[in-house]
């Protein structure tokens, strides 16, 4: 069971994490982009997705749910509890809820402040997510305090290419547009060193290439499941 905190009010910082989707262009933009790639992306990682998610428990935390596009790897049943601040999304994740026998509950907040109590959640899923979140330390801060003590955090991440590559190097020049059109997406980020100090009990990590040439930049990726 998942306890949330009925006294959680939004912060001027929670404000400022969920400004840029009032703009009528953006947030829209975003969730027509998500609602697209959902099928290639699906072929892209989706056989790592159902090895990681095959052992959930029946109610999971989603950081970013976007448009419900994990919901296919669920048990039918599952009860997630979807954290998404995108209001444009809401729709196509509801839907995909339905289609998929997916009990959800929408959250729109901003992953640096979880409306839960401390040691009440069971998992945390979250997958091309920690790019997007302006404060990725906070937000896996509060993954680690909403946990149960055993708890698991499983998420897959596009992350930084070796210095010097050339996809590094694409990485850097596709940074402002790339982080538009993606809710805000960091090509860059050392997410690796970041989980493997947060404070986690255990954590396993596979690096791989994804099998993508249309979208080079986030080639280099990254698997992890970690416990508290």
């Amino acid at each position: 069971m998942v306890y949330m905190n009925s006294t959680h009010e939004p912060t001027d910082s929670d404000h400022r994490h969920l400004e840029h989707l009032d703009n009528p262009v953006r947030g829209r933009v975003n969730a027509w982009m998500f609602r697209i790639l959902d099928g290639y992306v699906h072929k892209l990682v989706g056989d790592r997705k159902q090895r990681l998610f095959s052992e959930l428990p029946d109610t999971i935390v989603e950081l970013g749910s976007g448009c419900g596009a994990n919901f296919r790897y669920l048990r039918s049943g599952t009860r997630v509890i979807a954290v998404e601040p995108n209001v444009h999304m809401h729709g196509s994740l509801e839907q995909s809820a339905r289609r998929h026998g997916i009990e959800v509950e929408v959250r729109p907040l901003s992953a640096e402040r979880l409306p839960f109590d401390d040691a009440s959640v069971d998992a945390v899923v979250a997958t091309l997510v920690l790019c997007t979140i302006p404060d990725p330390i906070s937000a896996v801060r509060e993954v680690l305090r909403v946990l149960k003590p055993g708890g698991r955090f499983v998420c897959i991440e596009h992350v930084a290419a070796p210095a010097g590559s050339f996809v590094a190097r694409l990485q850097r020049i596709l940074f402002r547009p790339w982080r538009w059109f993606f809710e805000g997406c960091h090509l860059h980020r050392d997410t690796q060193s970041l989980l493997e100090t947060a404070g986690f009990s255990s954590l396993t990590a596979e690096r791989y290439d994804a099998d993508t040439l249309l979208f080079l930049p986030i080639r280099p990726q990254l698997a992890v499941t970690a416990y508290k």
